[in-house]
């Protein structure tokens, strides 16, 4: 017979942490979605100087602006936290490519996956943290 553990319901004060979270996530990821949408001078310059062609980073902007509406909607958040996982792991390559610090994208990706765990059991099931 199988074990199963049943997981608690993370407390309001847990969820609530992890909705601050996820709303932090959120806006900056929009923010940086939209300067590249809108081809904002700084945003293309970043861009250009790690090595994206101008011509691209407009749809990089798109992607993240896609990905990041679905990790708003609760029904597609983990769709969308795979997604700006997917983008970061990019940024993350470009960086290491280009010899600059790159724990800024892993701290996002972090703080991404976080804020879902801490508000949804079926994450908590996935990533289970043991005290034994």
């Amino acid at each position: 017979m199988a074990h199963t553990t049943t997981i608690p319901a993370p407390a309001k004060s847990v969820r609530l942490t992890g909705r601050i979270i996820s709303i932090i996530v959120i806006l900056f990821a929009l923010f940086d979605a939209i300067m590249k949408i809108i081809k904002n001078h700084y945003s293309m310059e970043g861009s250009v100087a790690l090595g994206w062609p101008a011509s691209q980073v407009q749809f990089i902007g798109f992607v993240l602006l896609i990905a990041t509406i679905l990790y708003a909607i609760p029904r597609t958040a983990v769709l969308g936290a795979i997604l700006i996982t997917a983008y970061l792991g990019g940024a993350v390559a470009i960086m290491i490519r280009v010899a600059q610090p790159f724990w800024f994208p892993v701290l996002f990706g972090i703080l991404t996956w976080a804020a879902l765990y801490l508000q949804d059991n079926t994450i908590r099931g996935l990533i289970p943290v043991r005290k034994d």
